[in-house]
């Protein structure tokens, strides 16, 4: 997977939930948004301070916490 360098999460903003690049808007939200039918010139056009490169992120990072396994492991 690629650099996630934008994806961000710190306790004291927005509860700790994975932000781009520190703001207050989640990756939940852009994913949301695109889920909705919106198109990524759309998101950039309502949220100006977003660049094309944070919502490409916002994508893999969710892409990639879909992917995840929890595998239980059995003690010797």
């Amino acid at each position: 997977m690629g650099s996630l360098n934008r994806i961000t999460q710190q306790p004291g903003v927005m509860g700790g939930k994975a932000c781009i690049r520190g703001m207050r808007v989640t990756v939940g939200m852009v994913v949301g948004q695109i889920g909705a039918g919106h198109s990524v010139d759309e998101i950039l056009a309502d949220y100006p301070y977003l660049e094309r490169e944070d919502i490409m992120q916002a994508l893999r990072y969710a892409a990639w916490r879909a992917e995840e396994r929890e595998v239980m492991l059995t003690t010797p």
